[in-house]
């Protein structure tokens, strides 16, 4: 593994344990050459998966990406980083055990909003907002209107 620092090649494993409810393993490393010390994690990757944008475009599936906008949707909510982590793997694992190589950028935005639903309503309105795209208030006002049972308007 390559020094982030140096860019020395040849860095010394000085522990490992498993992270993400065992679904990762975090090693943490030391550089000879510089002494600059940092975290890598291993995941097991069952198949590569490739995006099919909207627009028809593909790109390969980057699953930092979509730990950015859920980390982005949970910003200052109170769900735990483990809790997210989680999420995060389970949301991969369900993409890769669809048994495709190609997936809609549509199923993964509806997969996160419905884990995201039933995790923290909050950050499930932050992510909707952003995939449905929401252009006014009114759009905010609707989509809250239907996530409320019964809602009744009232008259004044």
């Amino acid at each position: 593994m390559r020094c982030p620092f140096c860019g020395n090649v040849d860095t010394q494993v000085k522990d490992s344990r498993p992270a993400e409810d065992h679904v990762a393993i975090r090693r943490r490393r030391l550089c000879p050459e510089c002494g600059g010390r940092f975290t890598t994690y291993e995941r097991v990757q069952l198949r590569d998966l490739v995006v099919i944008k909207s627009n028809g475009r593909r790109e390969d599936f980057d699953r930092d990406k979509l730990e950015r906008s859920i980390r982005i949707a949970c910003q200052k909510r109170p769900i735990e980083p483990e809790r997210m982590d989680k999420m995060i793997s389970g949301i991969v694992r369900r993409l890769e055990s669809t048994g495709e190589q190609d997936i809609a950028s549509t199923l993964i935005g509806e997969i996160v909003m419905e884990t995201l639903a039933r995790i923290d309503t909050v950050a499930y309105v932050r992510f909707a907002s952003v995939y449905k795209n929401f252009q006014a208030a009114d759009d905010f006002d609707r989509f809250v209107s239907e996530l409320r049972p019964n809602s009744v308007t009232s008259e004044k």
